[in-house]
């Protein structure tokens, strides 16, 4: 008569195995259910006050209309209705007024991460960062961080004009690649390394090395340690990448260089070798050529844009060993940004002046044409 033996003990911790993962998954999905379904609330709950009770109304009278409202929900639902929550979910209508977008990003953002968002006052800036939670799978912690760092005023998208802003966001939202403007930043807080102020080259490189993880968290989720003094051999000569990084988004190798002093000229040609080297020998089919990022003491702005480094795939940053005030730091990020869109936008100047000088010329010309015609239709008659 056959029995039903039971299972070895192996096949038991498999099932096991199993069973919590259903569980975990299930678990993960009601909260991630629950999470956007009271986020959609939270913002309908804003809109639907901003637009019928609040429109066109005297700021003092809409306030009393809040607080009427607030009393009554606080007596039904609880304080999670209270005057400055609700205040809150208006503000939270109006900063994200489209639904689609809010729909989308509830599904990977929590309500905590919104409220992190919402004081932002520049939209392009609130975008980057509800777009990089997305992504990168931020905390709310990491996202406040990020934000306090002013990550997005040092990010190389930021100095783009904003029409490229607009699109690269978009181009994210839709599920594209990140792109290296989304990437790299400038520039870095090396703040956490400790170096005294006299220190070397090899005292940034060990220092990096000993700090690696926090390294690698502010260079961007992404980034994977490869190799330190990667030896690049020409010829009979070896030379020596200081670091050596693969980033999985970009799916490419990033060379990084490290130089106490301000860039030089000089840096670029350094670089171009590495890369072009790492291009020929250390690149498997299917990947992205590789990027080179070089961190200097200082940068010239207009040393670096007249070098066209962007052709050559190669970055120039500056790091910050020793963080100064951040007022400070802020107003000077927000002046690099300013200079940059100016820089950019004289770039596009010449072009268009002198097509609106052809087109001028060009009309003048057809004005003029009929004027000998008709003058030698007269000088043969």
């Amino acid at each position: 008569m056959a029995t039903n033996k039971p299972g070895s003990p192996k096949q038991a911790d498999t099932l096991l195995a199993e069973l919590r993962g259903l569980i975990d998954a299930a678990r993960l999905h009601v909260a991630q259910t629950a999470n956007a379904t009271l986020t959609m609330l939270y913002w309908r709950v804003g809109q639907r006050i901003r637009h019928e009770v609040l429109k066109d109304l005297r700021a003092g009278y809409g306030e009393q209309i809040v607080s009427t409202l607030s009393a009554k929900l606080v007596r039904e639902y609880g304080q999670g209705f209270g005057v400055k929550n609700l205040a809150r979910m208006i503000q939270f209508a109006e900063v994200f007024p489209d639904e689609e977008i809010v729909v989308s990003l509830s599904r990977q953002l929590s309500w905590s991460h919104f409220i992190a968002l919402i004081p932002l006052k520049q939209p392009l800036e609130r975008e980057f960062y509800a777009e990089m939670c997305c992504v990168e799978r931020w905390s709310v912690r990491t996202l406040r961080e990020r934000i306090g760092s002013q990550l997005y005023l040092r990010t190389a998208i930021a100095r783009k004009p904003e029409s490229v802003v607009k699109a690269e966001i978009s181009h994210l939202r839709a599920g594209g690649q990140m792109t290296p403007d989304l990437v790299f930043r400038d520039p870095y807080m090396l703040d956490f390394l400790g170096l005294p102020h006299d220190y070397s080259e090899r005292d940034l490189e060990d220092a990096i090395l000993r700090e690696m993880e926090r390294f690698l968290l502010e260079l961007g989720v992404g980034f994977t340690f490869v190799a330190r003094q990667k030896r690049i051999s020409v010829d009979d000569k070896d030379f020596y990448l200081d670091l050596l990084f693969y980033h999985r988004h970009l799916k490419r190798l990033v060379a990084v260089e490290l130089k106490l002093e301000e860039f030089q000229p000089s840096h670029k040609g350094q670089m171009e070798l590495y890369l072009r080297w790492l291009n020929k020998h250390d690149r498997p089919a299917g990947e992205e050529p590789p990027i080179g990022l070089i961190l200097c003491a200082s940068a010239g702005a207009e040393q670096v844009e007249l070098m066209d480094l962007g052709a050559s795939h190669i970055r120039v940053a500056e790091y910050l060993a020793h963080i100064p005030d951040m007022n400070l730091l802020q107003a000077q990020l927000h002046r690099a940004v300013e200079l940059a869109r100016e820089r950019a936008a004289r770039a596009v100047l010449p072009e268009t002046v002198s097509s609106a000088v052809i087109r001028k010329s060009q009309i003048s010309a057809g004005a003029e044409k009929p004027k000998r015609s008709r003058k030698k239709k007269g000088n043969d008659a």
